[in-house]
């Protein structure tokens, strides 16, 4: 009665080896009745295949005779079904004895494990694959570079590995949303399958970072001509949820033996190239040189370093006056981040900044800039200084924070100075393609501060969106007022931007004034206010202070 309930299949047989007898669980594995498998040679009711060999097995009661009648190890077998696919099953034969001893048959015990099977391959798979584009992860792309680079050796091939990574991919997660953004990252994943043959790896690494192993690559050409059609192929646009989409790829590319002799190396060397591809404008590729890594250790310590000039107090800010034009006196100021490091001295922003804003540390620092900003210009004031404005820039990473209404309120509380006072700088590119910009830029309006398009007339410069905004100030690049006077081009477009932005009832503010005759003809096209070298270059507080005091204001 046991035997008819359990869930295992239960098959006994003669000396001959036919079958005498099956419960239910057999009879459902195996496909036949009981009456109809009796008398029948077991492998023809049981067949059954080795897994590895994928031979037929023979007769067990042959084994057991062999055996000396003892009982056989557990065997994972492949039960061949005639009507249905074949069942994984784990297969254990004994000896069937006589109340004497003997034997006169055989005992087939057969337990399903095609599910566990099934689900231990499944979780395998996942252990080693990317569950969005289904391209091996960074783990199996690890073994398949240990392995060519043995096979490499072996042979004195050479092998390329090509590391992407897609240029302001955050940027669609932000505005569209993640489902957008992983609808695109599968099509990118097919466009890299379609680049290369089956013999290569394509691998996601996570986010928006892919890698390409390639083999036996002989020509450094042939792997800058791959490089060149990846570049192109990705840049073609995408249609994604009637969305459609352009993005491009910077890469980087390290090759075995001369750039590592190892995954992690391999792996680095590209990386750091990729870095560089991104440094030299992003939408292309470099292939890894010593150089470069020389380059990448010292941005390790720059950043490094940078982690500990806050608690060091390296960092400071300097102030550069702007100016009325109407007055000629001092309205206010842009506060300007510096770092005096306490071995290498004054760092250009141009070299920290972009290594804050890669590592994160952009954010902290963004908080201590516009605090102090906030704590001085309310110094200035008790010191008897009129009321001047305080102009700080923001990141892009910073505007995305859902904390900074939170800073810029705990700013203000700190230092006492009036929200008035304090004037945001936006880029165009952020307040113009983030999707909750409007909501955000709302919200920092409410707490009474000023806001300012920075940069104005190198971005998007949508004008349908620009009236949208609640903006109070415009500020005209650089680029345009440096050769106002000696190019027609450029005084055309500052001209444009004066007047379309006093229609727009904003203030416009000119950077980057380092001439007695850009000044005047900002003057003479009603500009607002200026500033740059001519003025005054960026000063620390207590110059600051002075150039105030001494223009009358």
């Amino acid at each position: 009665m046991t035997l008819e309930s359990i869930a295992d299949g239960v098959v006994t047989t003669d000396m001959r080896g036919c079958v005498t007898y099956l419960n239910p669980a057999a009879e459902a594995l195996c496909g036949w009745q009981r009456m109809e498998a009796a008398g029948r040679p077991v492998d023809e009711v049981v067949p059954l295949r080795d897994e590895v060999s994928q031979q037929r097995l023979e007769n067990p009661v042959h084994q057991l005779r062999r055996g000396g009648g003892g009982g056989t190890q557990p065997l994972e077998v492949v039960l061949l079904q005639p009507s249905a696919e074949a069942r994984s099953v784990e297969l254990r034969a004994t000896a069937l004895r006589s109340a004497a001893g003997r034997l006169i048959g055989s005992v087939l015990v057969l337990h399903d494990v095609t599910t566990t099977r099934a689900l231990a391959k499944q979780l395998s798979y996942q252990a080693v694959h990317d569950p969005l584009t289904g391209l091996p992860n960074r783990a199996l792309l690890h073994d398949r570079i240990l392995q060519a680079v043995t096979t490499a050796e072996r042979h004195g091939h050479r092998l390329a590995l090509l590391y992407l990574d897609l240029d302001r991919f955050k940027h669609i997660n932000d505005t569209l949303g993640h489902p957008v953004g992983d609808k695109l990252l599968a099509q990118v994943a097919r466009r890299l399958l379609g680049c290369v043959r089956p013999t290569d790896t394509v691998s996601r690494q996570g986010g928006d970072e892919f890698a390409i192993l390639l083999t036996e690559e002989e020509s450094l050409e042939a792997v800058a001509n791959l490089a060149a059609q990846i570049v192109q192929r990705i840049a073609a646009p995408y249609r994604v949820v009637a969305h459609e989409l352009h993005i491009s790829t910077s890469m980087g590319i390290s090759v075995f033996p001369e750039d590592g002799r190892d995954p992690e190396e391999l792996v680095r060397h590209a990386d750091i190239a990729m870095y560089h591809a991104k440094q030299a404008g992003r939408d292309n590729f470099q292939f890894f040189i010593p150089e470069m890594n020389q380059r990448a250790m010292e941005r390790l310590h720059l950043e490094h370093d940078l982690r500990r000039a806050l608690e060091r107090q390296e960092l400071m800010l300097q102030f550069q006056p702007q100016v009325s034009l109407k007055s000629r006196l001092v309205v206010g100021a842009e506060a300007l981040l510096r770092w005096r490091h306490g071995a290498q001295g004054m760092i250009p922003p141009d070299r920290f900044i972009p290594v804050a804003e890669d590592s994160g540390l952009i954010l902290e620092i963004g908080d201590w800039v516009l605090a102090e900003a906030c704590r001085q210009t309310q110094a200035w004031r008790l010191a008897g200084l009129p009321e001047l404005r305080i102009a700080v820039n923001v990141s892009a990473a910073q505007f995305r924070r859902p904390t900074i209404i939170r800073s810029i309120r705990k700013a203000l509380e700190a230092s006492g100075l009036p929200p008035r006072l304090l004037e945001l700088e936006l880029t165009e590119s952020m307040v113009m393609t983030e999707a909750a910009a409007l909501t955000r830029l709302n919200e920092l309006r409410a707490l009474g501060i000023r806001l300012s398009i920075d940069d104005f007339g190198t971005g998007y410069s949508s004008l349908s969106y620009l009236k949208q905004l609640p903006v109070d100030d415009l500020k005209i690049d650089q680029a345009f007022v440096r050769d106002i006077s000696s190019d027609p081009n450029d005084a055309a477009i500052v001209q444009a931007i004066i007047r379309m932005g006093h229609t727009l009832h904003l203030s416009i503010v000119a950077e980057g004034v380092e001439s007695q005759e850009a000044l005047e003809f900002l003057a003479e096209n009603d500009c607002d206010s200026v500033q740059g070298y001519y003025l005054s270059r960026p000063l620390e507080g207590a110059d600051f202070e002075r150039f105030v005091v001494t223009r009358g204001r």
